[in-house]
């Protein structure tokens, strides 16, 4: 099969990249801001998601059974708004499967409790992005898959990770709040995940998050304690008394989308028992 990746060079594409190769899948992948590893076997496309004349180029090259939208732009609207509704216009047009991945930001946290069946209340710009994005996805492309997700996790390199060590370190100013509740996903489950769900016979909404909901403190904690640094040196505070805007606990329910994989999605707890390469 062969696949493409948007957003391919980004932490959550780089692990679907991985699998997919080494299931055998011819693979190519997209890039924007971060320019990957032109020494790797996979076939690389430079892509702005606003530029559709060069987006249909890459599809009508690539000819992808499968797409998957692992694009990251924060709260840039043309991207992440606009993009993949372009992306489900030409994936449509093809007849090649569309996954794309949106995110717990859609919700306000008014309900904490969030699954499949509840409707979107952003509170940002970027979860309003989110959410826009995955209404006019399925517009155009009824059949596509919409598997939303929480903080990413994994093998020492996403950003939450990167924080801790820095704020244990003394290298980095801030400090993980106690009261910014969220269900962490690792990499390595949520794209084996994502990839067995495009091969089922499904679309629309899915939740593809872990089933343990911890403050960014403790979440913290768990992986100061997995790279053996002092749990204690990492600095806590309260999102509700800050500046930074968005929902304080949002805890994405994946029970329903659980049950139709083989793949299982680990808890925080969990996977911060093992090593950062598991």
């Amino acid at each position: 099969m062969t696949l493409l990746i948007i957003g391919g060079s980004g932490f959550l594409g780089t692990e679907l990249i991985r699998q997919a190769r080494t299931a055998g899948h011819t693979t190519a992948a997209t890039y924007h801001a971060n320019k990957p590893d032109e020494t790797s076997q996979t076939a690389w496309y430079f892509l702005d998601l606003t530029d559709t004349a060069r987006l249909d180029a890459i599809m009508t090259q690539v000819n992808p059974r499968l797409v998957v939208n692992a694009t990251s732009a924060k709260a840039a609207w043309a991207v992440t708004a606009e993009g993949p509704v372009h992306l489900a216009i030409a994936t449509a047009k093809r007849g090649s499967r569309l996954l794309h991945v949106s995110s717990d930001a859609i919700f306000s946290g008014a309900r904490i409790h969030y699954d499949e069946t509840s409707t979107p209340d952003p509170i940002t710009p970027y979860g309003a992005a989110k959410a826009a994005a995955e209404t006019g996805v399925l517009a155009v492309h009824p059949n596509a898959i919409i598997a939303r997700t929480s903080l990413i996790i994994g093998h020492g390199r996403s950003t939450h990770e990167q924080t801790v060590h820095e704020l244990a370190a003394g290298t980095r100013d801030g400090a993980l709040f106690t009261d910014d509740i969220r269900c962490p996903v690792h990499v390595t489950d949520l794209a084996t995940a994502l990839l067995e769900l495009a091969t089922l016979d499904t679309h629309g909404i899915h939740h593809l998050a872990g089933p343990d909901a911890l403050s960014r403190h403790e979440l913290g904690t768990l992986i100061a304690q997995r790279d053996g640094l002092d749990p204690t040196r990492l600095p806590r505070g309260l999102r509700a008394h800050s500046t930074l805007p968005g929902a304080l606990d949002v805890r994405l329910d994946s029970r329903t989308t659980q049950q139709k994989l083989t793949t299982t999605l680990r808890g925080a707890r969990q996977f911060c028992q093992q090593p950062t390469n598991s």
